[in-house]
């Protein structure tokens, strides 16, 4: 079983440093039902490939718990040792971890970057045909290619064989890619080699933060990947649109209050989007960034608005630009309207030019994604080298998570800190006294009197 990673960002040997597996050296890691060996087929500064190869023990895999028993000959011969299946995905796990992190000692920065990336894996089942790749990949950015080969050359009235030879290319964060191959692997072949139980729901959302909840197959995907378990597929559904604040997290076991909730509830997510959209109005901006734009839930907003005569959607994730790009139906659109849209690649981490000159940006639910160390870095970006005249951030106020009885920490897993008002205000002041604006914060949502409303959002304005 074998997988191959590809490179050619300069260096293209910084690979090694974001997987922590030197190019020099061959390292073998015990992994459930075999072993998992990491070599680098090629390393110089122009490509650099990696390669994964599980080699699986068909006995030791076969080999029942204690006080089972089977002499079953499928245990033993199948197709276990030699595809690409969840067997891959626990030794991705347990191999590349830092990584499928997003963290690197030795290049932080890097790790948060989009690289180019090919990735190869030669035998892929797919349930579903090679069509079904397209579809779960495509939305996230990748290029696919597949090929199917015959079940017997020999034979080929047999027809094609229930294999695929996989192929990705793309501008992709490392750590995203591999969260892509964790979930999605498993998805294609579906089956699981362990029982399925309450914590794949965790490991799914954890490697799928980011870019499962707008992924238009999100409820194939859960399905397959929790063994077709209705109860854990509708936990993994339901914390899905809980962390898109599209439902209150305590309404999603019971069906009743729903409806009742939604009839007397304006969602969260349309009441952030409108006070973002009428404090982009009191601007008066036409030329707007949508800073972080993710799979384009403003955009979409924006570009329905005439009064918006240029919008640039930035975000540091290639899938999340491809989701947006779809959902606006870019390939529909009149030629007119489509010359209102750009989509651009940035990290707001960095100094882009691309991003300079405009009258508006907005930050909604983006700043509680970034290390709370490397917000200064976005603050330079954004307020002292884009420096547009007014600046919209919107952020969750973490007074109000007492009124989400189910939920436990942070209102999305990829959240690096949630603030109390203070907390945001504090940070507003600052900024705006460092970068020479004025700030205005104003609550979005349904306000309570000790806790607030469930978002606060700060408008920025050049100082005269």
């Amino acid at each position: 079983m074998l997988l191959t990673i590809s490179t050619t960002h300069s260096p293209a040997t910084d690979l090694g440093y974001l997987l922590v597996k030197h190019p020099d050296r061959v390292q073998s890691f015990a992994t459930t039902g075999g072993t998992a060996h990491v070599f680098y087929p090629h390393a110089d500064a122009e490509r650099c490939t990696v390669a994964l190869l599980l080699e699986i023990d068909p006995v030791e895999l076969a080999r029942p718990a204690k006080g089972q028993h089977s002499s079953a000959l499928g245990r033993y011969v199948n197709d276990r040792p030699y595809v690409a299946s969840s067997l891959l995905s626990v030794a991705l796990g347990k191999v590349f971890r830092s990584a499928l992190n997003g963290t690197s000692r030795d290049r932080a920065e890097l790790a948060g970057t989009a690289i180019p990336l090919e990735i190869e894996v030669p035998a892929v089942p797919c349930r579903g045909g090679s069509e079904i790749v397209e579809q779960l990949f495509a939305p996230l950015g990748w290029q696919v290619s597949t090929t199917t080969e015959p079940l017997d050359p020999q034979f080929p009235e047999w027809g094609d064989s229930p294999y695929t030879r996989l192929r990705l290319t793309g501008t992709v964060r490392l750590a995203e890619a591999l969260n892509h191959l964790y979930v999605l692997l498993p998805v294609l072949d579906d089956a699981k080699h362990y029982w399925v139980d309450a914590d794949e729901v965790d490991k799914l959302l954890r490697a799928g933060s980011g870019w499962l909840g707008a992924h238009p197959d999100r409820e194939l995907i859960a399905r397959r990947y929790l063994a077709g378990r209705h109860s854990l597929t509708q936990s993994a559904l339901g914390r899905l649109r809980a962390a898109d604040d599209q439902l209150e997290p305590e309404t999603i076991e019971d069906p009743v209050e729903l409806v009742e909730a939604t009839e007397r509830r304006t969602p969260l997510v349309k009441s952030r989007r409108d006070a973002v959209l009428a404090a982009l109005a009191e601007t008066g901006a036409t030329r707007v960034l949508d800073l972080g734009c993710g799979p384009g839930t403003l955009l979409l907003a924006l570009h329905a608005d005439q009064r918006f005569t240029e919008i640039v959607g930035a975000d540091v994730s290639s899938g999340a630009l491809a989701i947006a790009e779809r959902r606006l139906k870019f390939h529909r659109m009149p030629d007119r309207q489509r010359a209102r849209i750009t989509l651009v690649q940035s990290a707001l981490t960095y100094h882009d030019d691309r991003l300079r000159g405009f009258d508006a940006a907005v930050l909604m639910e983006v700043i509680e994604h970034v290390d709370e160390s490397r917000l200064p870095a976005l603050e330079r970006a954004v307020f002292g080298h884009a420096a547009p005249s007014a600046i919209i951030v919107t952020t969750p106020n973490v007074e109000y998570n007492v009124h989400y009885e189910t939920l436990d920490g942070h209102r999305h897993d990829d959240h690096r800190f949630e603030w109390t008002r203070a907390q945001f205000a504090d940070w507003a002041d600052r900024v705006a006294e460092t970068f020479g604006y004025t700030v205005d914060i104003r609550p979005v949502g349904e306000h309570d009197p000790r806790s607030g409303s469930p978002t606060q959002l700060a408008l920025f304005r050049k100082a005269a």
